[in-house]
């Protein structure tokens, strides 16, 4: 920032103290030459009305340019054609008005002026007429000079202030601006934030609800196998140590991604200590992962299988991810709900213009009471709905439950 934005920023900061010690101190000087050139009282009387309005010009600038008009009208007929020195608060009031006042009193006080100008003019003509050595040609001279001057001099100054409100303004519109998309800034990261929040706990849910679902089942199995067959019982706490691994592993690649936020102000982005330890970066399951799954489940003593039809293609960014938390969620509430030793079947179906998912099993989860704290369903849809794609779930004909997701895809190459 220059020294003259700084100096022009104090000066609108405490206009209206700097415009009351500038009359206060020119005051005195104006009032004394009004004075002095006849010696009459109403002549300082007319040139304090006119000249100590001027301090309010930003705080009141319609009152102060009416009050210096009204005052300087009298002084028309009052003082002939005779320098006032309050005169010269004339255009000063009309800049003050124009700047700082509303568009209709600049546009009322300019045609005041304009009035008095001309009336300033015939009052000089009419002098120059009647004088001894005056002629009807210099008294038009002088109407045209003197009216001609006062009125160039006024639409000067207005000119003047009309350029400088116009900057005002522009500058004015500029900061509305860049507060605007300052705020807009701002609520664009709390969006963002929030998106990101429940990706995360979308992303821990199926992670955690899935796991615990498998290592609670194993637990179970565990414990009444124990007695009749320990073998049973120690592959049960290998799952669950496998299982419980895992989701480890998954939680701290999760959480892994979460860093220390750049600098507010400055952007810059926290450098990271070499010797700290971070998640290892691995890539996210996707529908290639879909036997492993399967298998888990299968471990757990469900029935499982997976059956796929179609020719398998490239998927888009982030589908693949969608597939697999979509049968994951529904593999765990097999899990949860349909009983003991269900059968589940995994479909996986390619079409020309879509993928369908069908998680079905024979299961008593139709008849399941919920406890209404999950998310699973819920998630499901918002997974499918940021692809564009649709869930359905419900009982299936001839007892069970059944999850269907069909995801748009794009046209398969041909041939």
């Amino acid at each position: 920032m220059s020294w003259w934005e700084r100096v022009t920023q104090w000066q609108e900061r405490h206009g209206f103290a700097i415009d009351l010690v500038v009359m206060s101190l020119s005051a005195p000087l104006v009032l004394l030459v009004a004075w002095g050139i006849n010696g009459s009282r109403v002549d300082a009387l007319l040139a304090a009305g006119m000249w100590v309005p001027l301090g309010w010009r930003r705080r009141s600038p319609v009152v102060a340019v009416a009050t210096v008009f009204f005052f300087g009208m009298l002084c028309l007929p009052l003082n002939g054609p005779v320098f006032f020195p309050g005169a010269v608060a004339v255009p000063v009031a009309l800049y003050s008005v124009t700047l700082f006042g509303p568009v209709w009193a600049h546009r009322a006080a300019i045609g005041s002026a304009a009035l008095g100008s001309i009336t300033l003019g015939l009052i000089f003509g009419i002098e120059q007429l009647t004088s001894a050595y005056g002629s009807r040609a210099s008294a038009v001279v002088v109407t045209i000079l003197t009216g001609g001057f006062t009125l160039a001099l006024c639409v000067a100054t207005w000119a003047f202030a009309l350029t400088r409100r116009s900057r005002r303004e522009m500058i004015a519109a500029l900061r509305d601006r860049a507060e605007r998309l300052e705020t807009e800034r701002d609520q664009q990261a709390v969006i963002a934030a929030a998106a990101e929040r429940t990706r995360i706990a979308r992303e821990m849910h199926d992670i955690v609800a899935h796991s615990l679902s498998v290592v609670v089942a194993q637990a179970d199995g565990g414990r009444y196998a124990a007695a009749a067959d320990p073998d049973a019982a120690v592959r049960a706490l290998t799952t669950i140590a496998e299982t419980s691994r895992a989701a480890l592993a998954d939680m701290r690649r999760l959480l892994g991604v979460l860093r220390e936020p750049p600098e507010p102000r400055t952007g810059a982005i926290p450098t990271v200590d070499p010797s700290s330890t971070l998640a290892p970066s691995t890539p996210q399951p996707a529908e290639h992962d879909l036997e492993q799954l399967v298998e888990q489940v299968r471990s757990s003593g469900v029935r499982a299988s997976l059956v796929r039809m179609g020719t398998a293609r490239r998927l888009p960014p982030g589908m693949g991810l969608t597939v697999y938390r979509i049968c994951q969620e529904a593999l765990t509430n097999v899990l949860k709900h349909a009983g003991p030793s269900p059968t589940v079947t995994v479909l996986v179906q390619w079409a020309a213009r879509s993928l369908v998912v069908e998680i079905a099993d024979d299961g008593r989860g139709a008849s399941a009471e919920s406890d209404g704290l999950g998310h699973g369903l819920l998630g499901m849809r918002e997974r499918a709905a940021m692809f564009g794609g649709t869930v359905s779930s419900g009982p299936r004909p001839g007892g069970g439950f059944r999850v269907r997701a069909e995801l748009p895809l794009p046209a398969a190459p041909a041939a």
